[in-house]
């Protein structure tokens, strides 16, 4: 049996590919505790320093699985325990990844759509190929895509947002990235290696500075201007005590590289 989602690593950069392609690498019960599962480990494996997100076959990611919601209705309560506990699920994976001390870049080709889009919202950075369509189409089928809403209205502007929610239809790449969906727009043929030599940038810095600011970037976001200063410049304090820290500075001043763990 094909396992239903891969991690390969190669240096300090994890790469996870949904590996469901004949379902367009839907959110099924099993995909959703397959990244859970390994999102829980990327947490406390310190030799990984970028993580990026992938699919298999033509399609990034298509959302949930229909049928299985559908098969999911078939009980006494017409499966409303189940979509909670199906969306609660989702919910959690998603929170998982800004979470995570290492940064996350969503590489997305073919479609992103419903939870597939709320899963490149929800990565810290996103790269796509040309010809990629991004939709939270729910409301064509009736069903209003409330919980991807929440990691696409924090990544695009309220209006542009909600025309996508009410009227399901797809954007492109190059409108995902004037929106700010998705940070890079490349051709096809260079997508992996666009988003590896991205993912080799952010690797190469000090671990413990990212994963400072990464927890201190997504707090801050929550808080009022001047907490929000008061907050940042105690995490700056925090970061200036870090002894790689020093060692970067001082290298930058004698003009050398720093002496970094790898």
């Amino acid at each position: 049996m094909t396992d239903i989602l891969l991690r390969e690593d190669v240096a300090s950069i994890a790469t996870l590919t949904l590996n469901d392609p004949g379902k367009l690498n839907a959110l099924s019960d099993a995909m959703l505790a397959a990244l859970k599962a390994e999102f829980a480990a990327l947490r406390e494996d310190r030799s990984i320093k970028a993580v990026v997100l992938a699919g298999a076959g033509k399609a990034f990611c298509a959302g949930h699985d229909l049928k299985e919601m559908q098969a999911g209705r078939q009980s006494e309560d017409g499966g409303r325990a189940y979509f909670a506990d199906l969306f609660a699920r989702c919910g959690e994976v998603m929170q998982m990844i800004p979470t995570l001390p290492q940064p996350v870049i969503a590489r997305a080709h073919g479609i992103a759509t419903a939870a597939g889009c709320q899963l490149v919202a929800s990565c810290d950075m996103a790269v796509a190929a040309t010809g990629t369509r991004f939709g939270v189409n729910g409301v064509n089928i009736g069903l209003f895509c409330s919980t991807p809403m929440v990691a696409l209205s924090r990544n695009v502007p309220r209006k542009q947002a909600f025309e996508m929610l009410t009227t399901g239809e797809f954007i492109d790449a190059s409108r995902a990235r004037d929106l700010g969906l998705v940070n890079r727009v490349v051709a096809p043929e260079d997508l992996e290696a666009e988003t590896t030599a991205l993912a080799i940038t952010v690797a190469e810095k000090l671990a413990s500075a990212v994963k400072i600011g990464k927890q201190a970037f997504y707090e801050q976001l929550q808080m009022p201007l001047d907490a929000a200063y008061a907050f940042t410049g105690d995490v700056m304090v925090h970061n200036m005590m870090d002894t790689y820290t020093a060692e970067g500075i001082q290298a930058f001043i004698e003009k050398r590289k720093p002496d970094w763990p790898a």
